[in-house]
């Protein structure tokens, strides 16, 4: 009995059994009619042949006498079958209902076709309308099949029929979802290979014309190292931001699984900085690390060092010289804190809620060679693995930033 759950189904039910209803009721009726009609023959009939007998002179006792006998004789019997009125021929009381039962006759038989003609109108009513449903569920199919998620199934009942409805919706959804994907999918790849047509370019550009500069000067030993050394930079550099751009490609496919263990805090600052710290000696900047050594995270060891190497790096490129940057950690409650922080130029307050965009560079930056993918590398890395990554600054007084993960 589960089509009762469905509202059209159910309605449908209803109405069959008020008109089974109805059609009992009628059928009562009738028969009532009939039995009142054949009684009013019947006494009709008596009143006639009592004045019949009266008229000849009957004695009203014998008459009464006989309206009120019960017992059947055998002269009796065979008196009514020589005036033919026996089982076997047309009775008195057959003729009676011959009488009586034309109407009630003729009232079933109109009443049994309007029960079937209201019948009939309501089943196809049902089915018009079932029809109508069937063709809305199959223009929205087809729509899903079309990639046009806009419109939805009937969902105002229940039932095997909206059931199935559901079914195909959750489908729809799962379309939905791979088709945004998909489009997502190359909407990134279209933006990334832009990306590093763009980034590429200058590097590229530059390489070829330090070339032609080696060739055209390539008596000239000075130029010709001079030169060297830039291309020697320049591949550098991309190199830099080949990898850089990979990492990004990867962290954003979602094609990099974090292996996260337990490490001391020590070590990644101690591997982030390492590479960092002969570039901090030349260029006159102390590099510092500070925390408790027994202080452990959970994270993927790799990764966090390339987070934690690309905000000291960041910081490096904005501290002048006989400036400092610190690489610090403490614990919460229910966080472990890791900062790197410098006493640098600072960020200007309208580059501060854009510095993690990807590319971005301030117009007040003095860094010129960085292509803005580290600090965005850096968050991303972060909250892949559970963490956050904030920035607090004062313009001319130097950068905090913030890296908190759930305690191990």
């Amino acid at each position: 009995m589960e089509f009762l759950y469905e509202k059209r189904a159910r309605g449908f039910c209803i109405f069959l059994a008020a008109l089974c209803i109805l059609q009992t009721g009628f059928m009562g009726l009738s028969g009532l009619f009939q039995t009142y009609g054949l009684r009013r023959e019947l006494i009709k009939r008596e009143k006639a042949a009592a004045s019949y007998l009266l008229d000849k002179e009957v004695p009203p006792s014998l008459l009464a006498s006989a309206w009120n006998h019960t017992e059947v004789t055998e002269e009796g019997e065979a008196f009514m079958e020589k005036i033919g009125h026996t089982e076997r021929t047309r009775s008195y009381l057959l003729l009676l209902a011959g009488q009586t039962s034309g109407w009630p006759l003729l009232f079933l038989t109109a009443e049994g076709i309007l029960f079937s003609v209201v019948l009939l109108i309501g089943a196809a009513v049902f089915l018009q309308k079932r029809e109508r449903l069937y063709e809305q569920a199959e223009a929205v199919v087809a729509r899903y099949a079309d990639g046009r998620f806009d419109a939805h199934l009937p969902e105002e009942g229940m039932g095997a029929v909206y059931r199935l409805f559901g079914k195909v919706e959750q489908l729809a959804l799962s379309l939905r979802a791979k088709s945004e994907s998909e489009r997502s999918a190359r909407e990134f790849l279209k933006q990334m290979i832009s990306d590093i047509s763009h980034q590429l370019k200058t590097p590229l550009a530059a390489l070829g014309l330090y070339m032609e500069i080696m060739k055209e000067e390539a008596g000239n030993p000075e130029t010709v190292k001079t030169f060297l050394y830039k291309s020697t930079c320049s591949l550098e550099r991309l190199e830099q931001l080949t990898c850089a751009l990979l990492k990004m490609a990867r962290l954003d496919t979602g094609n990099i699984v974090f292996e996260k263990r337990r490490h001391f805090v020590s070590e990644i600052a101690a591997r982030a900085t390492a590479e960092l710290a002969e570039r901090a000696g030349m260029e006159g900047k102390a590099l510092i690390t500070e925390g408790a050594p027994e202080e452990q995270i959970l994270c993927d060891l790799e990764w966090t060092k390339e987070a934690v190497g690309n905000l000291v790096k960041n910081a490096l490129d904005h501290t002048r010289a006989g400036g400092t940057v610190r690489v610090g950690w403490n614990r919460s409650p229910a966080l472990l804190w890791l900062t790197v922080e410098d006493d640098g130029c600072g960020i200007a307050p309208d580059d501060i809620h854009h510095i993690f965009k990807r590319f971005y560079r301030s117009r007040h930056s003095s860094d010129r060679q960085g292509a803005g993918l580290g600090l965005s590398l850096a968050k991303a890395i972060v909250e892949g693995q559970g963490g956050t990554l904030s920035v607090e600054s004062s313009q001319g007084k130097g950068s905090v930033f913030r890296m908190s993960f759930p305690a191990p």
